[in-house]
């Protein structure tokens, strides 16, 4: 006679451990599907010195210093890998047919960079080699580069014919030097660089990589590197205007193009980051700047090697306070999304124009723009939200707030921001969600890889002084129309990003630059 086959009811406590297993399982596949992605895949072939010895757990008490690993001068391995993300973007994204091609009408046409870079560079090594009574040093070859490639634009947008002061450029396409001669400028000054580290660099004890130079030559040298990582960053945030289009920059070579199916599918790319706000205490005293006296630099004394260069906005230390009155600060950036739901109200009410970075395709459909081309909201909604200080503002009232002033985002940024896992110096080609920090267990955040606009205005302040090198740096944009913004971009180089004191500035309605936002509310 057959057996009837028994129902055995499973135990709870096995099924219990086998659906924790199979969690496990699952968050640890994830975890090593987003290593894969955000780390093994976009690994770059240059590297740039971080500062790793930052807390990484927030202590309001001990807020962001001058936690700096920087040398003071850039070494010569800096050079070299500013130099080759410097050519991968303009050799091998800038196709020839994009060299005489504006991609923002505010700007010059790409072949400008290619030379405005060695020149500036040439210009000041001959100032500064002839002030150390180098009378024979003259300028690279062809002399005329440096009445046609010294200084960029940066004009009023409202007005774009006031402007600051600039180099003449050609008005015709066949008046201009070509792409070979700019390149062959380029290698001369390059090298021309070189042989300044070795005639004039005293190799650091204990690491002969880097150097220590006459304080007046370390400044020179130090500008000049810094002025070109700012570049990588403004030439990139030209680029993405045409990125994806048929006649449009190419995507970075020798990366993998970011897999963003799967990449959406990643719980911090799906899912609405948690909101929450921060109190900033009302007379809070923080630092702004640090002290940094250009007109102390002589040829008599080496750098220090623990001296900290900045642009002139940056000098001096100075002792600030918050204001009067407590405020609560939202440790998310404003996301696409949530823009995305103000615009498409603001639209059918008649107003609000497309953000610089989005645009819509041929299906209506509104997109991010990013330097692969432009992809979907589903892909980009988690990330930050780019856009012009007017936009972002305009935003944070909607909310019942508005945005932070920079001593207000200083706080915030050096209580709070600063993860190791920061979106800096090309880790990635474009920006990623922000990992928001858990105030409770102490863990820094990080915004995304963007800059952040404050309310503060871009202007003179107690104790500021015009560079001698560079008098027109900061001081041509005192305007009324500028605004500070702090912290750095997925495209800038960590040198900057990580100084505490950099000081940047945009106008108002100016939306091309990766700038976002956050939402500070008044109590």
């Amino acid at each position: 006679m057959a057996q009837s086959l028994t129902h055995i009811t499973p135990d709870p406590a096995i099924l219990d451990a086998r659906e924790q297993q199979a969690s496990e399982s699952i968050s640890t596949a994830i975890a090593a599907l987003r290593t894969q992605i955000l780390a093994g895949l976009f690994t770059p072939p240059f590297t740039f010195p971080r500062i790793s010895s930052q807390s990484s757990t927030v202590a309001p008490s001990q807020p962001l210093t001058h936690l700096t690993s920087f040398s003071p001068v850039p070494t010569l391995a800096e050079w070299s890998a500013l130099w080759s993300v410097w050519d991968l973007i303009t050799l091998k994204m800038i196709p020839p047919s994009m060299l005489h091609v504006k991609p923002i009408d505010l700007r010059h046409k790409c072949l400008f960079y290619l030379g405005h870079i060695p020149t500036f560079c040439d210009i000041h090594l001959t100032r500064v080699l002839r002030r150390m009574g180098k009378k024979e040093e003259g300028h690279t070859e062809p002399e005329y580069f440096k009445d046609i490639f010294e200084r960029g634009i940066d004009p009023d947008v409202d007005d774009p014919s006031s402007i600051h002061p600039h180099s003449e450029v050609p008005d015709k396409e066949e008046d201009w030097p070509t792409l070979g001669e700019v390149l062959a400028f380029r290698d001369r000054v390059r090298a021309r660089l070189v042989r300044i580290y070795e005639e004039y660099g005293v190799p650091r004890e204990g690491d002969p990589t880097v150097r220590d130079f006459p304080r007046a030559l370390a400044r020179v040298l130090w500008m000049t590197w810094e002025h070109e990582g700012f570049h990588t960053e403004t030439i990139l945030f030209m680029l993405i205007q045409k990125a994806g289009d048929v006649d449009g920059p190419l995507p970075p070579p020798g990366f993998a193009t970011p897999q963003w199916e799967t990449l959406q599918k990643l719980p911090e790319w799906s899912q609405l980051l948690p909101a929450s706000t921060v109190t900033l205490e009302a007379g809070t005293e923080i630092s702004l700047g640090h002290d940094d006296v250009e007109a102390e630099d002589s040829f008599d004394q080496l750098n220090s090697p623990t001296y900290e260069f900045g642009w002139d906005n940056e000098h001096p230390r100075r002792s600030v306070k918050l204001g009067e009155k407590p405020v609560r600060v939202e440790t998310r950036p404003i996301l696409n999304a949530e823009f995305y739901d103000f615009w498409i109200k603001e639209r059918k009410a008649g107003g609000h124009d497309l953000p610089g970075l989005w645009v819509v395709d041929s299906e209506g459909d509104v997109k991010v723009r990013t330097l692969y081309g432009p992809v979907s909201m589903s892909v980009a909604g988690n990330w930050p939200f780019i856009s012009a200080y007017d936009d972002l503002e305009a935003f944070a009232k909607w909310k019942g707030g508005r945005l932070p002033t920079e001593v207000e985002l200083r706080t915030y940024l050096d209580r709070y921001e600063g993860a190791e896992e920061s979106n800096i110096g090309f880790k990635n080609w474009h920006p990623i969600p922000p990992q928001v920090p858990d105030v409770e267990n102490g863990v820094r955040g990080h915004n995304g890889g963007v800059w952040e606009w404050a309310s503060t205005l871009f202007d003179e302040y107690p104790g500021f002084e015009k560079s001698v090198l560079y008098p027109g740096f900061s001081s041509d944009f005192f305007d009324g129309k500028h605004h500070v913004v702090l912290g750095g971009s997925y495209a800038l180089v960590p040198r900057l990003a990580q100084r505490r004191t950099v000081r940047n500035w945009f106008q108002h309605n100016y939306p091309y630059a990766f700038v976002g936002g956050r939402v500070v509310y008044d109590i």
